[in-house]
């Protein structure tokens, strides 16, 4: 029986066409040009007396056999799938903190579940961005896409956080400008979005990259703002005079005059509920009565005899157990901000290094670093506070933020895994709508609307949501 022998220079040219393909996984961002360039070179190394238009024809072959869904597999899935898992995380904490104290927010130092949230957001964002900025056709276009999007976001949170709608067993809606809440979720993130954004369009290098020193050299500016940053946080929070202050809370009846709660300060670097410089500032520049109402500390053992939970004050209660107090203030968002930068430094290592392993390599040892220096700050004084957003809090949640994305993008990017997560990454792509409908209670406000008879009897009741 007669065997197939195939041609000798058609075989080498079908490996090296195949080692090709496979040396493309796991790199998204491989050029059209630089593929040309390795068909030439394949063909001239086999024969010099190759038909001149047959490198034309296998460039037109290559172009239009080769499945182009490039950019499908430029979108890294485990960014997506870790989005909806902060998602699910937050509505997961919102509805079940009150029931589960150990879950909820920290009233002042120390970490729950529902700490982690806001950080892994704010680190989600910055990887996105890294990717979003990888090539910039031009950057005052792109700087005026930013500044509208972070506007987008800053009224968006004025609508659903300041206070416009009352939440459920309510159905009026409305709020008075003067006790009008500024800053919330979305306006942190939207603050921290645009500087972040300003930094990858206009501080980024043009070096060429192919070790960590020679990518922190290429983003050393980016860095030097993290460190002016960091530096302008710890300044104020550990530097400026806390003086005495008062403020007013209403009593029940309308016609009576609001009681009057005086709070001794008198002190710098306090890192207190009561005497901290974080708070101080928002009561100068935002105004007590644009605060949050009900802050964290009113779960603290001295404001409540329920603790960790809400209740009763217990008797001889400090005088700044009813104060507002916003989470989201002015100085403590200057370090969510670094947040953010320290998220694009992960995403810059996507768009630098295109294998698995270095990308792995390099998130691992920032993350080390972050975790470390960390837990080794709380452990010399500066203790893990959300509310603060105090440094070391930045970098340990940065550093866990690190490890969970680094974990998802090994099981999802790597190992392929995509179907355990088809949820979360749905979660993920469709993240703002979802944060509106359900974690902002602006579907269930919208359900309770619908009701017989009386407003008590509607759909919410009925299933045990709000009664």
């Amino acid at each position: 029986m007669g065997m197939y022998e195939p041609i000798k220079g058609d075989d080498e040219e079908e490996v090296k066409k195949k080692k090709r393909d496979d040396d493309k996984v796991g790199d998204v961002d491989d050029d059209d040009e630089d593929i040309d360039i390795d068909v030439e070179m394949a063909v001239h190394s086999r024969s010099r007396a190759s038909v001149p238009n047959k490198l034309e024809e296998e460039k037109h072959h290559r172009r239009h056999q080769q499945p182009p869904p490039q950019s499908q597999s430029q979108r890294v899935v485990s960014l997506d799938v870790f989005r909806g898992l902060t998602v699910a995380l937050m509505i997961f904490v919102d509805d079940a903190g009150g029931v589960l104290p150990a879950i909820n927010h920290s009233p002042w130092d120390g970490l729950n579940l529902a700490d982690f949230v806001m950080p892994f957001f704010l680190f989600i964002v910055g990887v996105s961005l890294a990717l979003t900025y990888k090539k910039l056709s031009c950057r005052a276009v792109a700087t005026r896409k930013a500044i509208l999007r972070a506007l987008k976001l800053l009224i968006l949170g004025l609508f659903l956080q300041g206070g416009f709608l009352h939440g459920l067993n309510d159905l009026t809606y409305g709020v008075d400008v003067e006790h009008m809440r500024w800053m919330g979720i979305l306006q942190r993130i939207a603050i921290a979005y645009l500087l972040a954004a300003l930094c990858e369009i206009w501080l980024k290098g043009v070096d060429n990259v192919n070790s960590g020193s020679s990518l922190l050299r290429n983003y050393r500016f980016q860095w030097v703002f993290a460190s002016m940053l960091t530096t302008l946080y710890l300044s104020f929070l550990y530097g400026l005079y806390v003086p005495d202050w008062e403020y007013q809370i209403p009593i029940g009846i309308s016609s009576s005059l609001p009681k009057l709660f005086s709070v001794k300060c008198g002190v710098r670097g306090d890192t207190g509920p009561a005497c901290n410089a974080i708070g101080m500032i928002d009561r100068k520049i935002l105004g007590i009565g644009h605060l949050y109402k009900r802050a964290a500390y009113a779960r603290t053992q001295q404001c409540s005899i329920n603790s960790p939970s809400n209740g009763p004050l217990p008797p001889g209660a400090p005088s700044w157990c009813q104060a507002p107090f916003d989470p989201e203030g002015l100085l403590s968002s200057v370090m969510a901000i670094v947040t953010c930068l320290v998220g694009l430094h992960y995403g810059h290592i996507i768009v630098h290094f295109k294998d698995h392993k270095d990308r792995i390599f390099h998130w691992m040892i920032t993350t080390s670093c972050l975790i470390l220096l960390g837990l080794g700050l709380d452990f010399c004084g500066m203790h893990l506070n959300k509310v603060l957003y105090t440094f070391s809090y930045m970098c340990f949640t940065a550093g866990v933020a690190g490890i969970l994305f680094a974990a998802i993008y090994l099981m999802v990017d790597v190992c392929g895994y995509r179907r355990l997560t088809l949820v979360m990454e749905w979660m993920g792509v469709h993240a703002l709508m979802i944060y509106i409908l359900a974690a902002c209670n602006v579907l269930p406000f919208l359900l309770q609307g619908f009701y017989w008879g009386k407003p008590q009897n509607n759909i919410l009741r009925l299933i045990g949501i709000g009664s």
